[in-house]
């Protein structure tokens, strides 16, 4: 599996327990087990909750009416910076 697809994995079942529509990133804090420290890792790349805001930034499209629909813009602002 790669990369990619691992951090997918794991964003969607961070995120898929958030309130949907999310209005913005305080919205999803809830759902993540530690908060803004929660760590995603997959091969060498190791990213917190609060990374992948800063990372999103005004590539979101909030309100967010779904998991897959937040998961879709991190992963593409993740290729964006060349994390992936």
């Amino acid at each position: 599996m790669s990369a990619k697809e691992e951090l997918r994995e794991q964003f969607v079942a961070a995120f898929e327990g958030a309130d949907y529509p999310v209005d913005d990133p305080m919205d999803l804090l809830p759902a993540l087990p530690d908060g803004p420290s929660t760590k995603f890792s997959a091969d060498d790349v190791t990213l917190t909750a609060m990374d992948l805001a800063t990372n999103l930034g005004d590539k979101a499209n909030f309100p967010y009416d779904t998991v897959d629909a937040l998961v879709d813009d991190v992963i593409s602002s993740l290729e964006d910076e060349n994390y992936l």
